[in-house]
């Protein structure tokens, strides 16, 4: 069902109760901003593309061309894309710990500060061989595949976490520890079915927190969720953030 206005209300007041709250954010937050997701239907990226060919270390080993093609539209498509009111309505509450699984910027642009990301930032390049280089790039004019000018290894990749990679491990503790001190738990725009970082639902809900989940449609958080609000994260957020 739909959020209404009392669903809103009873949201809004349990944040402005909360004394330590969280946002555990995915794809559905940004796809107000033109962002698109691997799992959007029909003309999604996931349906165009064979995952494992475009985030994993197997497909980078097997077309390195095709998953740096794929991640330069990628990033010229988040380059292109602005902050949006969910994005801005959390930037406003600089209390809320924002634990990500996403890769843009629009967070950092937003004004948000306190940010702690589980699977990386597409905005960098770096050695796949983990010599320890990492640059920058230009996200309107992204590189291909190239070498490392570092060590000469065939294969600079994006500083994202891709599928079969351990989530990088001062970040994934940082937010275990979050998730388990918090007593407000907003999950927004996420299947919550991608783990380990889905545990952390789970998790917060073991340790007292109230869960509050914002999302298009019904995920893996619903049957957990204390409150479910079901819609667009750019309508909701602002409704349930609002202080006063």
């Amino acid at each position: 069902m739909a959020a209404t206005a009392e669903t809103l209300a009873a949201a809004a007041r349990i944040v402005r109760e909360g004394k330590k709250i969280v946002c555990f954010s995915g794809a559905g937050l940004s796809a107000p901003s033109g962002v698109g997701t691997f799992r959007d239907p029909g003309d999604g990226w996931w349906s165009r593309h064979d995952p494992m060919k475009l985030a994993s270390p197997e497909g980078f080993a097997e077309d390195p061309d095709l998953v740096m093609k794929w991640y330069a539209a990628r990033r010229r498509q988040m380059a292109e894309a602005d902050p949006n009111a969910a994005h801005l309505a959390l930037a406003h509450r600089p209390d809320l710990i924002q634990i990500t699984q996403n890769t843009d910027d629009l967070l950092d642009r937003a004004g948000c500060t306190d940010i702690i990301r589980l699977h990386g930032s597409i905005n960098g390049d770096r050695c796949h061989a983990n010599c320890g280089h990492v640059e920058m790039i230009d996200m309107h004019d992204p590189p291909g595949h190239r070498s490392c000018p570092c060590c000469g290894a065939a294969g600079m990749r994006p500083t994202v976490v891709w599928f079969g990679e351990a989530l990088p491990a001062g970040a994934w503790s940082e937010a275990e520890d979050a998730a388990r001190n918090c007593d407000v738990f907003i999950v927004v725009g996420t299947s919550a079915v991608v783990y380990p970082a889905a545990g952390l639902i789970a998790a917060a809900g073991h340790s007292g927190a109230t869960i509050i989940v914002v999302n298009r449609d019904p995920s893996g958080a619903s049957e957990i969720a204390h409150l479910e609000l079901l819609g667009s994260a750019d309508e909701i957020l602002p409704e349930i953030l609002a202080e006063g």
